[in-house]
């Protein structure tokens, strides 16, 4: 079973660890099924750069990153090394044990859930 931490920049919002098979799924439908906030404006498409989050660890189960995600992530709110895009994170291993820290949302207008 694959393990995800989530963790905050806006430390008023509770870190999630969320456990299961997520071999070909998303950091973001990850985040869609275990109720864990995540803008998303593109519905998960690369298009936009509203689900950056920064993989602390584990990114070495995931697939790699893509000329295009790269471009979208250089318009994210304070990209860094470890940006991706949630959307473009396919877990690739069930024995994944990954860290994700979601940036601080209050400055993205977009969907939530």
């Amino acid at each position: 079973m694959a393990t995800i931490k989530f963790q905050f920049e806006d430390k008023s919002i509770p870190g999630k660890t969320v456990s299961g098979d997520f071999v070909d799924q998303s950091i973001l439908e990850i985040t869609e099924d275990s109720d864990v906030h995540l803008n998303h404006n593109c519905g998960g498409v690369c298009a936009c750069s509203t689900c950056h989050v920064y993989i602390e660890s584990g990114e070495e189960y995931l697939e790699g990153i893509s000329d295009k995600e790269e471009d979208f992530i250089d318009r994210a709110i304070n990209p860094r090394l470890e940006s991706r895009l949630g959307c473009q994170c396919i877990i690739l291993d069930n024995a994944a044990t990954i860290t994700v820290t979601i940036p601080d949302q209050r400055m993205i207008i977009g969907h939530e859930h």
